[in-house]
């Protein structure tokens, strides 16, 4: 059996009813004013209870009740629109005057349009002569932290799982994360600074898809773990393979072809609606 996870801003004592019946739970608990657990849930009702948590704007999430927050050994996240609020090239982009130029680039990338290593390296390209300073700027006056993110990290840090920040953005601000954060591990693109400039080229291999799905699969192996231990978070199209390479694939806030293709979504709550999963 599973027990069904609820959550949203506010959720209404009649919907928790209703979702009960409509999945056969036999007992509603709170975890806490924006998460409840449904016990003794039927998978088999996924798609009417899916129907009608999007009529009613609340996310949920089937788990197998025999499964805690101890069992979850990694947690894999992107940086971007996910771990943090911004994309940091559109930021950086912005010191340059070409935000909406760049922007564009980014979202259709996301999406699934183009490539990500060929829209990457068209929108490093064009920051070239870009003094290094901005990559500061936009760290210490832009970036913010997406909600529940500390809640979340705490909660399976302090359960013994390690973490891992891969990102098709920069080494520049994943490493200030990691410290800030205590992350295990990080991976991300080094950019190419010369002269206290931006050279408009990335050092080494892009960090893409294939790249994110590869660390996960080559770190899960490395600490001893079954598929169903890990936890993976992501928004874009480029975070689909490394989602599905994980036991909870959580799209976080995503675009519309992630939420169609992850097993989980999370777009009512924080991120820390992901560690509710499992507490």
């Amino acid at each position: 059996m599973y027990r069904l996870i609820i959550q949203a801003p506010e959720v209404a004592t009649q919907n928790l009813k209703q979702l009960a019946r409509l999945s056969g739970a036999h007992s509603i608990e709170a975890i806490h004013q924006q998460a409840f657990r449904l016990q003794g849930a039927d998978i088999a009702n996924e798609e009417a209870v899916a129907d009608f948590c999007e009529s009613n704007q609340l996310d949920f999430a089937f788990i197998p009740e025999d499964t805690r927050v101890q069992d979850i050994g990694l947690v894999v996240m992107d940086m971007d629109s996910t771990l943090i609020t911004i994309e940091c090239i559109d930021e950086i982009a912005d010191m340059q005057g070409i935000k909406a130029d760049i922007s564009a680039i980014t979202a259709s990338a996301m999406r699934g349009e183009i490539d990500f290593k060929e829209s990457l390296s068209r929108r490093v390209a064009l920051l070239a002569g870009l003094d290094e300073s901005a990559l500061e700027r936009v760290y210490s006056e832009r970036l913010k932290l997406m909600a529940g993110a500390e809640a979340m990290l705490k909660g399976f840090h302090d359960a013994g799982a390690k973490t891992l920040l891969i990102s098709g953005g920069f080494t520049f601000f994943t490493e200030k994360l990691q410290a800030r954060l205590g992350l295990t591990r990080t991976i991300a693109n080094i950019l190419e600074i010369e002269n206290g400039k931006l050279t408009g080229k990335v050092i080494g291999n892009i960090v893409d898809a294939e790249r994110k799905k590869t660390e996960l699969i080559k770190y899960r192996t490395k600490l001893g773990l079954r598929v169903d231990q890990v936890v993976a978070m992501g928004d874009g199209a480029n975070d689909l393979p490394m989602l599905k390479e994980a036991g909870f694939g959580v799209a976080c806030h995503a675009k519309p072809l992630v939420q169609r293709e992850a097993p989980y979504c999370i777009n009512q709550v924080g991120l820390d609606g992901v560690l509710n999963y499992f507490i």
